[in-house]
């Protein structure tokens, strides 16, 4: 009788053994589950944003920039006198007249005469600011804008040049003293724009970084 009793205590025992270690068997994969939880799965990285499928918004990060800006003066690899008459063509090309009185072609100084780009009171303030730094703080209602081109050709050898252009940016406003022209700093965008014409119209190829225009 006592033997069958300690037999049964040891089975007892042995069940009780075997089942505490499958109970610490659990618990130590579910360790490894919490580990291994939804924050580090393989293909995402967590707080690492740079990465995998965890990569936040990098706003712009890697994107292609824009061409940078023309040098001004810039040195066009061409004879002088076919620069200046590069010159005259470019302006004729864009509805600008050389202003024959301030020119002076043998001193390789092109003038315009001022250009209107832009008319209206809805319109003129919005193009202005492209060609203008206009000033922060203003009551004047823009009506107009204009610019006066002057081009300078600068001979380094027989085969090139340096060329600078310089712009002269206007608007114009309508009040009760009636209209007033006003200069303001230019933005470089028409020096800039003349510029690449000038350089594809020689040359017959575009600046660098710059598409040919159509």
């Amino acid at each position: 009788m006592i033997g069958r009793i300690l037999a049964a205590m040891v089975i007892s025992i042995s069940l009780a053994t075997t089942a505490l270690a499958q109970g610490k068997g659990i618990d130590k994969q579910n360790e490894r589950v919490r580990d291994t939880g939804s924050d580090r799965v393989p293909a995402d990285n967590g707080a690492k944003t740079d990465v995998g499928a965890g990569r936040g918004i990098d706003f712009g990060k890697g994107r292609t920039r824009g061409p940078a800006p023309l040098p001004n003066p810039y040195r066009i690899s061409a004879r002088r006198d076919a620069i200046i008459q590069g010159v005259q063509d470019v302006m004729r090309d864009r509805k600008l007249v050389v202003d024959e009185a301030a020119s002076r072609l043998v001193d390789g100084i092109i003038v315009s005469q001022p250009h209107t780009f832009i008319k209206g009171v809805v319109v003129s303030e919005s193009e202005l600011s492209r060609y203008a730094n206009l000033p922060d703080t203003t009551t004047r209602g823009w009506t107009r804008g204009r610019y006066t081109l002057t081009v300078e050709v600068q001979p380094i050898d027989g085969t090139s040049a340096n060329v600078s252009v310089n712009a002269k940016i206007e608007g114009r406003t309508d009040g009760a003293t009636g209209a007033e022209w006003v200069t303001l700093p230019s933005s470089g965008l028409a020096e800039e724009d003349f510029l690449a014409s000038l350089v594809n119209s020689v040359t017959g190829a575009p600046p660098p970084g710059r598409l040919p225009e159509p």
